[in-house]
């Protein structure tokens, strides 16, 4: 679950002298949010995102007199006057707890991923959600997760994973999760076709099924 495996590699970086203009014009060719803004070394100075541009650019509801001379400053003004400068970022051994918490925390939409100061990948939301997918396995085929009371005992997982494996009923993960109001659950995804019997079968060695899905 490390950043590495997930983000975008060698991302599309601009000059910080790069002008507003052309900026937009690759965000809306790629149809990217985020530009990691690069010195000549290639070390990051900055993070440009289309609510920086959309900032810059006349509103509207300005007269087209007013519109005329916003585009005559914005077609002189470079990346820099504009760009956020204070922009966290990702290392590609971060995880993906990592990102989650940083998107929460500072409510981005994109994080760089730098390596020795060097801009090596693009980590966004939408990556975040793909991975968090992947690692959990929605939309497998034949992916079912069943939910299942929590006991509290120390061997309640030694003995549901024991039963799955000798019972050759394939699945691929499982979650532990404490819930003072409604009570902990245990969570596992089934790869099967056959979810009737998997039920009967926890119910009948001593597991209460709460819901499947």
């Amino acid at each position: 679950m490390y950043i590495s495996r997930h983000m975008t590699k060698n991302p599309i970086t601009i000059s910080p002298a790069m002008f507003l203009p052309e900026a937009r014009s690759l965000l809306n060719d790629y149809q990217f949010r985020h530009l990691p803004v690069v010195d000549d070394q290639g070390v990051l100075v900055g993070m440009l995102t289309d609510r920086d541009l959309r900032s810059a650019f006349p509103s509207s509801v300005l007269s087209d007199s007013e519109r005329t001379l916003v585009y005559e400053k914005v077609e002189k003004t470079e990346v820099s006057e504009v760009m956020s400068t204070e922009s966290i970022s990702l290392t590609p051994d971060s995880t993906l707890d990592d990102a989650l918490y940083l998107f929460d925390r500072d409510q981005v939409g994109a994080l760089p991923v730098l390596e020795d100061g060097q801009v090596v990948g693009i980590f966004s939301i939408r990556d975040l959600t793909a991975a968090y997918k992947l690692s959990f396995g929605v939309g497998e085929k034949g992916a079912v997760l069943i939910g299942l009371d929590d006991d509290g005992s120390e061997t309640i997982l030694t003995r549901l994973v024991t039963l799955l494996e000798k019972e050759k009923i394939p699945f691929s993960r499982i979650l532990r999760i404490p819930n003072e109001e409604d009570g902990s659950a245990i969570y596992i995804r089934v790869n099967t076709f056959k979810i009737a019997g998997v039920l009967e079968f926890l119910k009948d060695n001593g597991f209460s099924v709460r819901r499947f899905s």
